[in-house]
C-alpha cells in the first residue's frame, strides 16, 4: 500500500507529532470524507507500506526527527514553493527560507526523493505571466542541484475559487502558451525534468513531460526498489499516479492558501483544529459511538518481498553484502529474509543455515539415515 500523508492537509507542517505517534504506535484510523462515521484502520509497519508519500510546504517541524520515518521506510516528498506571498499563501514561510529547508531535507534523504512543485500557477493583477517566469527562473536557478524533478499545474477554476479568490484572472490558451513555453525552457537551461500535474494537455512540444508524479516507476527510480507493473488509476480527471491511502482529514489545514481545494474556509481549518489530540489514532478527535471501523485494504505494489530495502538489523544497519540494491542505491536497509520473511534480516541469517525457517530440518532419531524409505 501507498501510505499518503499530504493529499488532505499538510501534515507535516501542524501534524508532526501526531504523525510520529502514528508511526511509533505502528497504525492509524482515518474518516470517510463522505461517510464520516466510516473510520479505517490500517497498519503502519514497514511489511504493509509500500512507501510513504509526503506533501508539504515547510518540512521545518519534522526535520529533527525524519529519520525514525525515511530510515524504515521507502519514501518520497513532494515539497511546494511557488512565486505567492503572504497575500495568497498567508501561513507559508518566505521563498528564501523554503529554499534552505529544502536543501537540509535533501542532506537527509538525498536529492532522487525530492519533488519541487511549482503549483497551482495562477494570474492576478500581481502575479503576471512574466513575474511567474522571473520567479520560477530564479528558483530553479537555487534548486536544481537538490531535487529529481519540478511540478506544476494550471489553476483549476472550481466554484468556491471565485469568493476566495475574486482577483484571480482566468487564463487565456495564449497565457498557458507562454507559461508552459518560458518554464520549459527555464527547466531545459538547468537540466530539471519538468512535468505536469492532473491534465491531460501536452505540451511536450515545449519539453514538458505528461502528468504522473507519484507513479510506481518514480518511487522505484528513488528508494533502489522494484514494483509490479500495474494500472495506475489516478486519483481524479487527467492524474496518472498510482493509487493511494491517505490518512489526512479535509479542513484541518492552517495555511490559508487563497486557492485551496480542502479547505472550505479557514476558519473551518481553526476549528477543526481545535479538536486535534496529538495522542489521538485519528487525526481530528477519537472514535465516536456511531463509528463503524474496519481494517483497510492494504495490497503491496512491490514486485518481490526480496526487494525490499528499508529494513533492519540489530544495530540498525543493513547488510550491504546481502542488500540487492548495495552498492547501487548506497542507502542499505536490509531485506526481508526469503526463507521466514522475518523484517530483520540480518538477525535472522537472510536464509543461510542461521535461519530456523531454511534450516534443514532434522529427521526424528529413529528415522536417520532411512531417506530412501521415506522419499
Amino acid at each position: 500500500m501507498i501510505l499518503n500523508t499530504g493529499a488532505r492537509t499538510d501534515t507535516v507542517q501542524y501534524f508532526t507529532p501526531w504523525l510520529l505517534n502514528r508511526f511509533r504506535e505502528g497504525y492509524v484510523y482515518t474518516r470517510n470524507p463522505l461517510f464520516p462515521h466510516k473510520v479505517t484502520r490500517y497498519e503502519l509497519s514497514p511489511d504493509k507500506i509500500d512507501a510513504v508519500l509526503f506533501c508539504s510546504k515547510n518540512y521545518a517541524p519534522i526535520l529533527p526527527r525524519l529519520r525514525e520515518i525515511s530510515d524504515k521506510y521507502h519514501t518520497y516528498f513532494h515539497y511546494t514553493i511557488t512565486a505567492y506571498g503572504k497575500d495568497v499563501e498567508p501561513g507559508v514561510p518566505p521563498i528564501r527560507e523554503s529554499i534552505s529547508t529544502l536543501k537540509m531535507l535533501e542532506k537527509i534523504v538525498g536529492r532522487e526523493k525530492i519533488a519541487w512543485r511549482y503549483d497551482p500557477v495562477l494570474l492576478t493583477k500581481e502575479y503576471t505571466v512574466e513575474r511567474h517566469l522571473g520567479t520560477f527562473a530564479e528558483m530553479a536557478e537555487r534548486l536544481a542541484p537538490h531535487i529529481d524533478r519540478c511540478i506544476f499545474s494550471f489553476v483549476e477554476m472550481y466554484k468556491k475559487l471565485q469568493y476566495n479568490m475574486p482577483d484571480l484572472i482566468p487564463m487565456t490558451a495564449e497565457d498557458i502558451g507562454r507559461l508552459a513555453e518560458g518554464m520549459g525552457k527555464i527547466a531545459a537551461k538547468y537540466g530539471i525534468y519538468l512535468q505536469t500535474c492532473g491534465t491531460n494537455a501536452d505540451f511536450s512540444r515545449y519539453g514538458i513531460h505528461s502528468s504522473g508524479c507519484a507513479t510506481l516507476a518514480i518511487l522505484g527510480k528513488a528508494n533502489g526498489c522494484e514494483f509490479k507493473n500495474v494500472r495506475h488509476r489516478g486519483m481524479r480527471e487527467g492524474c496518472r499516479c498510482i493509487e493511494s491511502r491517505d490518512i489526512g482529514a479535509y479542513d484541518t489545514c492552517l495555511n490559508g492558501c487563497k486557492y485551496c481545494y480542502a479547505n472550505q474556509s479557514p476558519e473551518a481549518a481553526r476549528k477543526n483544529h481545535r479538536l486535534h489530540d496529538p495522542d489521538s489514532p485519528l487525526l481530528l478527535g477519537h472514535l465516536e459511538k456511531e463509528d463503524v471501523l474496519t481494517e483497510g485494504v492494504q495490497k503491496s505494489f512491490l514486485l518481490s518481498e526480496g526487494k525490499q530495502c528499508s529494513l533492519f538489523d540489530e544495530n540498525g544497519k543493513g547488510d550491504k553484502r546481502q542488500c540487492p540494491n548495495f552498492p547501487k542505491s548506497k542507502r542499505c536497509g536490509g531485506c526481508f529474509c526469503p526463507a521466514c520473511k522475518a523484517r530483520r534480516s540480518a538477525a535472522c541469517g537472510y536464509g543461510t543455515n542461521k535461519c530456523s525457517a531454511a534450516r534443514p530440518k532434522r529427521l526424528p532419531p529413529a528415522l536417520r539415515g532411512r531417506r530412501s524409505q521415506i522419499f
